[in-house]
């Protein structure tokens, strides 16, 4: 197959290139935008996986790179890339900054998903997966308004995605996966993490490798797995 992963050069982005690339048959194409040098080592690692640099917050670099897409020739789609979240109340966020973290965090990944099923109805066949966050499910924890909204309207475009397109024999699924240590996290308080992970039912934090394997599996999986949020929490919703 053969594979973009927007964000796949650093922590969760890196273990799902990884997991991907690992399978020969595969060709995967991964952005990076602050990472270079572990794109680097990824491509040195696999010789059947290919780093392309953008930047979310470039209007420039998101059009160079959609234009891009047709040369990939893209069967499947891993949308997993993000410019950071905003930790703080709600009441606190300024508006604009909510409108600044949507245009550079939402609109490339639906401007890269819309080129992508251009692609894919011309094929009849393709496969999204989208990363959102366990944060969706049940109670959000207290400071990540913005990020657990954008991961939400995400949420409700892969279902429009799914819906539109299963007679192109087009699959929309996400991956909701509960904390990680990644750089995307690495400034939370470390007795916080120690309380997380005395309360987890595991007694331990989802891996990156495990979430990667998630997005393998609805990647080579069934095209009867359609419209699906495979939540990674360990059952901690369930009442």
């Amino acid at each position: 197959m053969n594979i973009l992963v927007t964000g796949g050069a650093s922590g969760l982005g890196e273990s799902i290139t990884t997991a991907l690339a690992s399978k020969t048959e595969h060709s995967v194409w991964f952005t990076y935008c602050k990472s270079k040098d572990k794109a680097e080592i990824l491509e040195a690692e696999f010789s059947n996986c290919k780093g392309i640099f953008l930047d979310f917050t470039n209007e420039e670099s998101l059009a160079v790179f959609v234009e891009r897409m047709k040369e990939f020739n893209p069967e499947v789609l891993v949308n997993n890339a993000t410019t950071g979240m905003i930790k703080n109340h709600f009441h606190k966020i300024p508006i604009d900054d909510f409108k600044a973290s949507f245009i550079r965090n939402v609109l490339p990944t639906v401007q890269i998903t819309q080129e992508a099923i251009r692609i894919f109805r011309k094929k009849k066949s393709g496969r999204i997966v989208t990363i959102l966050s366990a944060s969706l499910i049940g109670k959000p924890p207290f400071g990540y308004a913005e990020y657990a909204s954008n991961k939400a309207y995400l949420l409700e475009m892969s279902k429009c995605w799914a819906t539109e397109n299963a007679a192109f024999a087009i699959t929309s699924n996400c991956i909701s996966p509960s904390m990680m240590q990644t750089m995307l996290t690495s400034d939370v308080d470390e007795r916080i993490v120690e309380s997380m992970v005395a309360a987890h039912p595991l007694k331990r934090l989802l891996s990156t490798n495990e979430t990667a394997n998630a997005v393998k599996f609805l990647v080579e999986g069934s095209e009867f797995i359609n419209g699906v949020n495979l939540v990674l929490n360990a059952g901690s919703d369930i009442g």
